[in-house]
């Protein structure tokens, strides 16, 4: 008995081997990349990108999706939020993984790479060993790690110096900023967010590989590569054939209209405000508690997460994190202390720094918070003007 169980669990030791293993691909084999369309989501806005190996002899039709996270996963939005999320591959049948962007109506097109057999077992057996439980997982990176980047990294790591990616083909090179804006509206919350969240670092020129980030770049990039002296894209297909989304957001749910909006109502009340001799405490404590908290999300961002786009980022100074303190000083029916005016000094200081630094191409900012500026401009000028007259309380 004792015997017969040893058998057994070597028999499977010796299964689990063999099947681990990738089996060779047939000559009718191809390996292929796959770019897909923008999505009306804010997280499909930048498309998707995917490996596929087919091969009709073995009955092979697969995708190996880097893109793949686990919202399940044990303090998933603490790990978000802290840059160190755990993206991983994926593997899917390709009608499965289709399915989703035909539901979509997102465009879906397929660059066939021109390989020898032995290299097309070299590319499946990498990504068949990237695929095991143990190896699947990586760190992701927007910029510089994501499903998109994977691809240069990986041809790069198993065929080595074969492959050359030109950097001929780009009529004109963008900012990471840029780039975004070209998939990401500015007046959208979803633009407006980012353009917040992520600082001056993202203000640099990419190079013609950082433009790879974005999966349309990427196959832009595979068409300007050679592979030992010939074009690595053998030839390209569209499998799905939709406009690109890019749909105009509705005015009246725009952040435009709503920091406009904002900015009347700021202008209102200081005008009764000033015309009355009085000071609206709800107004004031709420322009600076917003502003300090907005302060204390981009510190958090910048110096206690592992995101690399949050770094230098000059919003700081017209959401100034103090402010949060302050807010409470002025909800109070006491009368401000001496050293307020100059706090308002200091403000309207950074307000100005802002526009400065704007002007002097350090952090391209989101016009949006022109009215924003505006509106605290006016106000700090109010408080200021009104406490010298001894009129603040």
């Amino acid at each position: 008995m004792k015997q017969q169980l040893l058998f057994t669990i070597s028999l499977f030791f010796i299964v689990s081997s063999v099947c681990s293993q990738a089996p060779d691909l047939s000559p009718k084999s191809y390996i292929s990349v796959i770019t897909c369309g923008s999505g009306e989501d804010l997280y499909t806005s930048f498309g998707h990108s995917a490996f596929r190996v087919q091969d009709s002899v073995l009955g092979i039709d697969v995708v190996y999706n880097y893109g793949t996270f686990d919202f399940n996963a044990p303090n998933f939005y603490t790990k978000f939020a802290g840059g160190q999320l755990l993206y991983t591959l994926s593997r899917s049948r390709f009608e499965n993984f289709l399915y989703s962007y035909e539901l979509e109506k997102r465009w879906v097109k397929e660059q066939i790479l021109n390989l020898t057999l032995e290299e097309k077992n070299n590319l499946f057996n990498y990504l068949e060993n990237n695929y095991l439980p143990e190896n699947r997982g990586y760190n992701y990176d927007f910029f510089f790690d994501n499903c998109s980047t994977k691809k240069i990294d990986i041809l790069t790591e198993v065929y080595g110096d074969k492959v050359v990616f030109r950097d001929d083909h780009l009529e004109e090179q963008y900012s990471f900023r840029e780039l975004i804006r070209q998939k990401v509206k500015t007046n959208t919350w979803g633009g407006f967010g980012i353009d917040l969240a992520l600082g001056s670092v993202i203000d640099e020129k990419a190079t013609s590989i950082e433009h790879t980030y974005l999966p349309d770049y990427l196959m832009r990039q595979l068409n300007h590569t050679d592979f030992k002296g010939k074009p690595l894209v053998q030839r390209e297909r569209t499998i799905l054939d939709f406009e690109e989304k890019n749909g105009t957001p509705y005015f009246l749910g725009s952040p435009l209209f709503w920091i406009l909006l904002f900015l009347l109502f700021v202008v209102s009340i200081t005008y009764i405000d000033h015309k009355n001799k009085v000071r609206s405490r709800g107004l004031d404590f709420f322009l600076f508690f917003t502003t300090g908290v907005i302060g204390l999300v981009i510190i958090f961002l910048w110096f206690f997460t592992d995101h690399s786009a949050t770094a230098g980022n000059f919003n700081i100074l017209w959401g100034f994190a103090p402010n949060l303190a302050i807010a409470f000083l002025t909800a109070r029916k006491n009368r401000l202390p001496n050293w307020f005016d100059k706090y308002l000094w200091v403000l309207g200081t950074l307000l100005l720094l802002t526009i400065i630094l704007w002007l002097l191409g350090t952090q391209l900012f989101s016009p949006l918070i022109i009215p924003i500026l505006l509106a605290l401009g006016i106000r700090y000028l109010f408080l200021h003007h009104t406490f010298k007259k001894g009129e603040l309380v």
